[in-house]
């Protein structure tokens, strides 16, 4: 930053990093600025317009431009604060996790829609991660019982701490394992959902930087076709539903028709109507285990 007479107030770091930030390719330098901002000063977004004309010391200043430095790099803001909202539910990422995103939380809300009614529902989240789909599952429906799996036990160690945040250590259980290996002998479930990997391999070259650089590979490579995991999912999941339960899976948008296409494999999955998400692309799949 440049070394000026003026003093660096937090509206004229706001207003210079957004600037730098834009020039470097973010696609929200203002909020970045904000986010990071508020991260080094220990406040919220709103306190930064209520106290634009506050000075900022020199080692905030400091702090603040290593963020800055990281961000223009590629670093996703979420790995750089340590956090990422999901759900209303404020949760620990790291490099080690997969960011939650919004259009996840399309495939939380079918599961709560769907478990209406159901009494003391058993879900297994599949692929973890940071534990978000479970986690959230289990704050609104706090009779449910959850059990979410991830390969990674760096991943795990993530979920389990924002299990503990939020008190639900209770009712989530954290195992780690291969898909649904480590249920297969339990069961039968109310609600199998996933986030898995779905992007081709051939693909992830040509994704943002701080997506092809910084997210964990395991949780975005779907191999070539963007459906191994998807595919195995759906082969494990048939059996181990009750009769009128339900498979949830986060899907590319493309790749609605292929992951119909694989249910028809099993008649006893019944699909129902994709789910589209904020833009209008296809989200979520969801099929029902028919009765008897």
């Amino acid at each position: 930053m440049p070394d000026r007479d003026e003093p660096w107030t937090i509206l004229r770091l706001l207003n210079w990093t957004q600037s730098y930030l834009r020039d470097k390719g973010s696609e929200s330098p203002r909020l970045d600025a904000e986010v990071l901002l508020s991260h080094v000063l220990q406040t919220d977004r709103v306190k930064l317009y209520t106290q634009y004309a506050q000075e900022v010391g020199s080692t905030d200043r400091a702090s603040y431009r290593e963020l800055i430095r990281k961000r223009a790099e590629g670093s996703p803001v979420a790995y750089l604060v340590g956090r990422k909202e999901f759900f209303s539910l404020p949760l620990s990422v790291s490099p080690g996790v997969l960011i939650p995103r919004p259009d996840t939380e399309f495939a939380v809300v079918e599961c709560l829609d769907v478990l209406k009614g159901r009494a003391e529902p058993l879900v297994v989240d599949v692929g973890t991660g940071s534990g978000a789909i479970a986690l959230a599952v289990a704050h609104q429906r706090i009779d449910a019982r959850l059990v979410a799996i991830d390969l990674s036990p760096d991943a795990l160690a993530v979920a389990r701490s924002n299990a503990e945040r939020h008190r639900l250590s209770d009712r989530v259980e954290f195992v780690e394992g291969d898909l649904l290996a480590p249920v297969a002998d339990r069961g039968p479930f109310d609600v199998i959902i996933s986030n898995p990997p779905y992007i081709p391999t051939g693909v992830i070259p040509t994704l943002d930087a701080g997506v092809r650089e910084f997210e964990p590979h395991l949780a975005l490579d779907g191999g070539e076709d963007g459906l191994r995991v998807v595919s195995r999912l759906i082969e494990q999941a048939a059996p181990l539903l009750k009769p009128g339960g339900h498979l949830i899976l986060e899907i590319g948008s493309d790749q609605e028709q292929p992951v119909r296409d694989l249910l028809g494999s099993f008649p006893e999955l019944e699909p129902a109507p994709t789910v589209r998400d904020g833009a209008g692309h296809p989200r979520v799949i969801r099929a029902r285990r028919r009765d008897g």
